[in-house]
């Protein structure tokens, strides 16, 4: 047994270098482009990271790579919060609360996806569009349940409702105008509690 396992502390701790690396890559990636875009320095992304080019090169041989796993793990991220949401015990209260975030994320990426795919690559490790009407749909059904949200709508009409304001806000930083059209957003989907159609 001492022949088998005699290697695997040293292969272990390399693993963890490898992935500590790319999660330090990854953290540096997430806050350079929202600084500076999807064309930030990629020297200036090892730079904050602490590791050298070659090693952001290893991990994420184009640009089109670390700009897809930014958003595959912003998409992780948004999803993780819907999931932990959904134990909420107000349901409209824990829709609310993530389509607020939905409308961050959707506008704060709006480009990456593009620019990740930019070169023709699939690039994405997951379906991100899939992913993110899922979590839609959790939350908007436990509401629809409980009749706070209009029977009638589906997780579609919310993702390109919020979409559509993140595009609409997208060449100004006021972010009350974006809080105050989802605000309107809100009214119509809780519209059941007003009297509206449920």
């Amino acid at each position: 047994m001492t022949a088998i396992h005699g290697g695997i502390p040293g292969e272990r701790r390399q693993r963890n270098d490898v992935r500590r690396n790319r999660e330090r890559l990854i953290a540096a990636a997430q806050e350079t482009f929202a600084e500076a875009g999807p064309e930030a320095s990629l020297n200036e992304i090892a730079r904050r990271a602490g590791v050298g080019p070659g090693t952001l090169y290893r991990h994420f041989p184009t640009r089109s790579a670390l700009l897809a796993a930014v958003l595959s793990d912003r998409v992780r991220t948004l999803c993780g919060t819907a999931e932990r949401l959904r134990a909420a015990e107000s349901a409209d209260d824990a829709l609310d609360t993530w389509l607020r975030a939905f409308l961050a994320h959707a506008r704060t990426n709006q480009g990456l996806g593009g620019a990740a795919l930019l070169e023709g690559a699939n690039a994405l490790d997951l379906d991100c569009h899939r992913l993110i009407l899922e979590a839609a749909a959790g939350l908007l059904t436990r509401a629809q349940r409980q009749g706070t949200a209009r029977a009638d709508l589906t997780p579609e009409d919310l993702i390109q409702l919020v979409v559509g304001i993140a595009l609409s806000t997208a060449r100004n930083d006021d972010a009350e105008q974006s809080d105050r059209l989802l605000g309107l957003v809100l009214d119509a989907v809780h519209g059941a509690r007003g009297g509206g159609r449920g």
